[in-house]
């Protein structure tokens, strides 16, 4: 049975996320408002994070995969004093550091303990992240009660770089949206508790927590950490500055009827390196064959990818039919020593192109 065409326009939108939503809350609200059921997201958000959400609606959605591999920005707020079975301010607080060790913490070496963190690393995801355990996701079995232990992996780091540090004291009841029975029966409803908030800016390979950042910043310290701000501020190419607020996106709707998206093309052409084929290369990818690539020197090839690893855009370009028509991705590859283009995703599937009259 053939699919059905989507509905209306295809591309993408990037969201200013607010605090509160899911990021599924969000698809929810951009499949109302272009009214079509094709509708996903790159990179998840968790409902207490802000900042920019790519979201890809009809044929933008196969793009999605390989945004969701691109290295991520981040502002946070880390809160050293404590530490949360979520390792962020919506989890339940579990442990206070004491008054007097906080005491001895400089702010050197806060930032000291940051640059150990930075580079190639290896990170133990928090135990509430999606990774499935024995089919079940991590988050899940996390919140019924059970002790999760996760598996490092290798991530990168390219900046933590310290913004502001500030040392305050604040009520036990603003340490996190709920205090454990052993914090309860320990500390008074009154309680006074010294904290040191880390304002930073972090930049991050595809797969990296940032919340497992807070965490072992914390305990490098001995302090405890987690998170209590995290507002992302950029996914690849795309930042902030090219986001709209949702409600900015509920009024294109009413007034314009629809609401404004960068096309297929644009966002294709953001992402990856492009180029023009003859009608007959672009009508052999349309029919999922290789092409000849556009250099056959071996640095154009790259190496496959690690197993259950997001598509890297590396080595993958975007190709166009004479007339403009966005065909598919392409990558090189070798085959019997030659480097060939072939087709990764193909938008336009058997469709026969012409060159143009001269």
């Amino acid at each position: 049975m053939a699919r059905r065409a989507p509905n209306g326009p295809s591309g993408i939108v990037v969201i200013d996320k607010p605090a509160g939503l899911t990021s599924h809350d969000v698809v929810g609200k951009v499949r109302r408002l272009a009214q079509t059921r094709r509708v996903g997201h790159a990179g998840t958000l968790d409902p207490m994070a802000t900042g920019v959400l790519i979201v890809g609606v009809n044929k933008a959605t196969k793009l999605l995969t390989w945004i969701t591999g691109e290295s991520k920005s981040y502002t946070a707020t880390i809160r050293l004093g404590g530490t949360t079975h979520s390792d962020d301010f919506d989890g339940q607080l579990r442990w206070l550091c004491s008054s007097e060790h906080l005491k001895t913490i400089r702010d050197e070496d806060i930032v000291q303990q940051t640059q150990k963190l930075t580079g190639d690393i290896i990170q133990v995801p928090s135990s509430v992240s999606a990774i499935k355990v024995d089919g079940v996701r991590s988050y899940a079995r996390a919140h019924q009660g059970e002790d999760v232990e996760l598996a490092g992996r290798a991530v990168h780091v390219a900046a933590f770089e310290v913004l502001d540090i500030s040392h305050q004291m604040v009520h036990i009841g603003q340490m996190s949206r709920e205090l454990s029975d052993d914090v309860v029966s320990e500390y008074a409803d009154d309680t006074i508790v010294p904290v040191i908030d880390v304002r930073v800016d972090v930049s991050v390979s595809s797969g990296t927590y940032v919340r497992a950042l807070a965490r072992d910043l914390g305990k490098s310290l001995g302090t405890g950490g987690y998170l209590t701000e995290l507002r992302r501020t950029r996914i690849g190419s795309v930042n902030l500055e090219q986001s709209v607020p949702l409600e900015e996106l509920a009024a294109q709707e009413e007034t314009d009827g629809k609401i404004q998206l960068i096309s297929l093309e644009d966002s294709v052409r953001a992402i990856f390196p492009s180029r023009t084929l003859l009608a007959e290369e672009a009508t052999d990818i349309s029919f999922g064959r290789a092409i000849k690539a556009r250099s056959e020197d071996v640095a154009l090839y790259v190496a496959p990818q690690e197993p259950n690893e997001h598509p890297r855009t590396e080595g993958v370009e975007a190709v166009f039919a004479p007339d403009g028509t966005l065909v598919a991705l392409v990558k090189n590859q070798k085959k019997r020593g030659k480097v060939l283009s072939f087709p990764l995703l193909v938008w336009e599937s058997g469709k026969i192109f012409e060159d143009p009259e001269s």
